[in-house]
C-alpha cells in the first residue's frame, strides 16, 4: 500500500512481472499488515518485512522478516548477531556459521519489552480477525470518502475500495501546520507532503471520522 495516498497495489501481478524478469519481489508491508490480509504464498512474495509499530498495534522494537524457504539458504546476511548463528552461545566472531533458514537473519538481543507489547497486540488482532477488520474498514472508508467530499475536501488517490485501503489522504496546502492544529484538538493525523492522512483502525467509528473531517475542513477551507 502506498503510504501517501492509500493506493492498494496488486502484489500478485507485480510478483508475476518481477519473476518473468528474473527478479525477486521484496514487499514492505508496514502500511498493510494489521488491517489488510496478506498471504505470502498466494501472492508469491519472495521477501516481506513489517513491524508492529503501525497497524499491528505494537510499539517500536519488533520487526518481522519472511523469506521463501527455498530462497533463505541462498542468501548471506550482510549484518548478523549471535542469534543468527548456528551455535548461538559460541560467540565465535572469526568463524561464524549462519543458522539454517531465515533464522540466519536474526541479530542481537531483542527488545523484550517490545516483544511483550507485540504479543498482546498480535493476540488482539487475531482474536478480532484481519478479514473482519478489513470488512469493517471498507465501510468506514466509503463514509470517509463521501463525507470528505461533502465537506469540500479533495481526496488524493483512488476512490474505490478495491484499489485503496482505509488510509485516506486529503490535499492540504499547509499540511504540517494543519497537523499541529488538529493535534491541539486531540485529533491525531499525519502530514505527508501536501496531504493530511487519516488512518483509522477497527477501534474507530464514523463519529471519530466525522469530527476529524469537520475540523480538517474548517482549517483546509479557511472557514
Amino acid at each position: 500500500m502506498n503510504y501517501h495516498n492509500g493506493y492498494k497495489q496488486n502484489v500478485r501481478e507485480i510478483a508475476s512481472i518481477a519473476h518473468r524478469k528474473g527478479s525477486l519481489l521484496f514487499v514492505d508491508a508496514y502500511q498493510s499488515a494489521g488491517h489488510t490480509p496478506i498471504d505470502v504464498k498466494e501472492m508469491d512474495i519472495d521477501i516481506l518485512a513489517t513491524g508492529t509499530r503501525k497497524y499491528m498495534l505494537g510499539i517500536p522494537g519488533v520487526a518481522f522478516l519472511y523469506i521463501k524457504k527455498e530462497l533463505a539458504e541462498q542468501l548471506k546476511p550482510r549484518v548478523t548477531g549471535w542469534l543468527g548463528q548456528e551455535q548461538t552461545s559460541s560467540f565465535d566472531i572469526y568463524n561464524p556459521v549462519f543458522a539454517a533458514g531465515t533464522r540466519r537473519f536474526e541479530t542481537g538481543t531483542p527488545s523484550f519489552i517490545s516483544i511483550y507489547a507485540a504479543y498482546e497486540a498480535l493476540k488482539l488482532l487475531l482474536e478480532v480477525g484481519i478479514e473482519t477488520i478489513e470488512t469493517y474498514l471498507e465501510g468506514l472508508s466509503q463514509f470517509t470518502i463521501h463525507y470528505g467530499k461533502e465537506k469540500g475536501l479533495r481526496l488524493i488517490g483512488p476512490s474505490s475500495n478495491n484499489k485503496r485501503t482505509s488510509l485516506m489522504s486529503f490535499y492540504v496546502e499547509n499540511a504540517s501546520k494543519v497537523e499541529g492544529m488538529l493535534r491541539d484538538k486531540k485529533i491525531i493525523v499525519s502530514a505527508r507532503k501536501d496531504v493530511i492522512r487519516i488512518a483509522p483502525h477497527f477501534y474507530n467509528n464514523k463519529d471519530d471520522i466525522k469530527y476529524a473531517i469537520d475540523e480538517l475542513a474548517i482549517l483546509a477551507n479557511g472557514d
